[in-house]
């Protein structure tokens, strides 16, 4: 539908948006005063969770990614968890097991002990260092969002988040995520280093004896009645085809040859539903009631990286995957 035949939003839909801009500005406010230099990465993280995804961070060690959940756990007002991905944890070790009790009358039934996974926001740590079948276990819940664990279903609680960490430079151990996982992720965040005003607050605030704390902005059902208000905004025709033009124009065989030659797979439809939600969830979080062209190129990189691979004589060639998406969001920009 075009941004002029839609639907006006209602009275009480127009209310409930200007409240959550107001909340949703103080909470990324509230996020930039503990992680500093980080402007770009906080608005697509907090862009991620308003679409009701998933997002895997990419960044060296030191970069405050764990800062960074446990700061958006407490501004959230999230149950927030940790798991460090290792090669020996095990499935159960994320989504819980049965133990065996024994009453006082000494009859044994079993008992289901949840796992980490049973938070509203999980860090999981290093995924990549997983074995196949752990991350397996943790992506199918993602997208699924319950766990079957002898026989018996157990649903998630919502909302239920999920960022994943990756350390881009160390690779030796590791499992790199096969493609139909990396999909899962709504968007992949790189994180680079902070510049030097923001090295030099952040030297400044956490080594004093007064570091600064987060202060809890939303709680859950917030959160929840903010992503529901996402799915609720108008999208603009310009903005539909723009988004169907870049995705498309990403895959082997649709786009400029001179492009897409250079590519050995692309990003599938859910990538087109993903750049759908963060365009609406972004254009939210700036303070907007409808999402505009700049905001698909603004998201392309992000949501379109993880979902797209070069041919190895591109590769040779000195292509990068950034460098293609460029090229193809220039076309619509």
């Amino acid at each position: 539908m075009s941004a002029e035949a839609a639907t006006p939003l209602e009275d009480g839909v127009v209310r409930t948006a200007e409240a959550a801009l107001a909340s949703l500005a103080e909470a990324k406010a509230g996020v930039q005063k503990i992680v500093f230099g980080q402007e770009t990465v906080i608005e697509r993280v907090l862009t991620t969770l308003l679409a009701g995804g998933h997002g895997l961070l990419v960044g060296v060690p030191g970069l405050a990614k764990t800062k960074l959940v446990d700061t958006l756990g407490t501004v959230l007002g999230l149950d927030a968890k940790r798991v460090q991905f290792t090669p020996d944890l095990m499935p159960t070790d994320i989504l819980g097991s049965e133990i065996m009790e024994e009453s006082v009358d000494r009859k044994r039934a079993f008992r289901f002990v949840k796992g980490p996974i049973f938070g509203q926001l999980l860090m999981a740590d290093e995924i990549n260092r997983a074995s196949p079948r752990t991350q397996s276990a943790l992506l199918q819940a993602m997208q699924e969002y319950h766990v079957t664990v002898a026989g018996e279903r157990h649903d998630l609680p919502r909302p239920f988040h999920v960022l994943a960490t990756q350390n881009p430079i160390e690779q030796e151990g590791t499992y790199p995520l096969p493609e139909a996982q990396l999909d899962r992720f709504l968007m992949q965040i790189d994180i680079g280093y902070p510049d030097k005003d923001a090295e030099r607050r952040m030297l400044i605030d956490t080594t004093s004896d007064q570091e600064t704390k987060p202060v809890k902005v939303l709680d859950a059902e917030a959160l929840q009645t903010a992503q529901r208000l996402v799915r609720r905004l108008p999208v603009g025709e310009s903005v539909v085809e723009a988004i169907l033009a870049l995705v498309r124009a990403a895959r082997p065989g649709e786009g400029d040859p001179e492009i897409v030659d250079k590519l050995s797979w692309g990003p599938g439809p859910r990538a087109s539903q993903a750049l759908m939600l963060a365009t609406r969830a972004r254009a939210l979080l700036d303070g907007r009631l409808a999402p505009s062209v700049d905001d698909v190129v603004a998201l392309a990189e992000p949501v379109l990286k993880h979902r797209m691979a070069l041919t190895f004589a591109a590769r040779a060639d000195g292509e990068t995957i950034p460098g293609v998406i460029a090229r193809i969001a220039a076309k619509i920009g």
